[in-house]
């Protein structure tokens, strides 16, 4: 009897999961809650117009195509493991195995309804773009742009993407000779905010932070967001024309409420192999699931492609009755190239080593030579690497 296998997630760890799960033949069903894949890593780009939205989206119906899944764009309402049922807002499905790849949800702060993030909803990159053309217009402003993290699950943060849109916000208006009449700051409630990424790399901040201007304000809680400020616990506050800020994550609403084991940060717990504690049929992969590693580690958009990886691996194996299983933690690692508009440096940590190499201007291509990769590689336009 063929084996159901339902994917519940549209990004990276999704997709990823359903493309290996087609090349082992099965017939897999993807439910998203857009009928797009959004390539956050390149988003970065919209809002200094080097990229247009359609360049960083990949059409769920094209991956459809090319990798043979169904596919069914609705919302995911409640997850029955003890029934193997999933509640969409249209229709139920049934399950013989489930793999679960909805993403996080976000620490809410007072007044973020005032913020913009470059990791939250797609359409923001479009505002921030349109926000920063009305100061060009008006002739200066102040942009602040910062993130935060979850002080109960610290790999529930994104920071890299918050530098990225500092340097390349600041070469924008550089390129324009306009930057002198900007006033650009990052801010962060955390005494180190990078650290994750190694000493050398945090080490470093502060020199691309002097090179493009940029002003800081960290170690202070953020308590609040108004329509031009940004306030601390302290009384102080920071003035912005332009708020930019990423939030950390917390557990998917859906999770927290379908019963399935989380931990204090409504994670879903798993084992090193992604299956869901307490379960037989049930994956988790990507930033919906709890990593369990080292303090540094964090949810990468590459970490969350390894997990699918695993998963499907070890799905097709349990159904084949073959022991072999693969783990995700080994691959543990946090990979960027974080990108300065006119350049980059490559970031790169383990648990053996960390480095941080400056690649001043063949950075920049070279990330954009990734984005060209990860898109046609994803619909099989050119060859993928192996392990990419």
């Amino acid at each position: 009897m063929e084996k159901k296998i339902l994917i519940l997630g549209g990004g990276f760890a999704g997709v990823e999961a359903a493309i290996k799960m087609q090349k082992y033949g099965y017939t897999i069903t993807l439910v998203s809650d857009r009928d797009y894949l959004f390539i956050y890593p390149i988003s970065i780009w919209v809002p200094v117009q080097l990229k247009k939205f359609e360049d960083v989206i990949i059409p769920l119906s094209e991956l459809k195509k090319k990798h043979k899944f169904n596919l069914i764009v609705d919302e995911v309402v409640r997850i029955n493991s003890g029934e193997n049922k999933v509640e969409l807002k249209t229709q139920m499905l049934d399950y013989d195995y489930l793999i679960i790849a909805m993403g996080m949800s976000k620490i809410m702060i007072p007044g973020i309804e005032n913020t913009l993030s470059i990791c939250g909803k797609p359409k923001d990159s479009i505002r921030i773009k349109d926000k920063l053309e009305e100061l060009i217009k008006q002739g200066s402003g102040k942009i602040a742009i910062g993130f935060g993290g979850n002080p109960i699950d610290k790999s529930a943060v994104r920071g890299g993407p918050a530098f990225e849109l500092l340097f390349n916000i600041s070469h924008f208006l550089k390129k324009r000779k306009i930057r002198n009449k900007f006033e650009i700051t990052f801010f962060a409630p955390m005494e180190e905010p990078g650290k994750k990424m190694g000493s050398k790399a945090y080490s470093s901040l502060a020199m691309f932070f002097k090179r493009y201007g940029i002003h800081t304000k960290t170690g202070i809680k953020i308590t609040s967001f108004d329509k031009s400020f940004v306030n601390f616990q302290d009384g102080s506050k920071l003035e912005s024309d332009l708020i930019v800020y990423i939030p950390g994550g917390s557990g998917h609403q859906v999770i927290v409420s379908s019963g399935l084991p989380v931990n204090k940060a409504g994670f879903i717990t798993i084992d090193n192999n992604c299956k869901v504690d307490n379960t037989e049929n049930i994956y988790a992969v990507g930033d919906v699931s709890a990593l369990e590693g080292p303090a540094w580690a964090a949810k990468q958009g590459h970490i969350a492609e390894v997990m699918a990886d695993a998963a499907a691996f070890n799905i097709h194996n349990q159904i084949s009755g073959i022991s072999d299983r693969n783990g995700y933690q080994k691959h543990l690692n946090i990979i960027c190239l974080m990108d300065t508009g006119d350049g980059a440096a490559f970031v790169y940590r383990d648990s053996k080593s960390e480095r941080m190499i400056p690649l001043p201007i063949i950075g920049h291509w070279l990330k954009k030579g990734w984005g060209f990769y990860f898109r046609n590689s994803k619909l099989k336009k050119i060859p993928r690497i192996p392990g990419m």
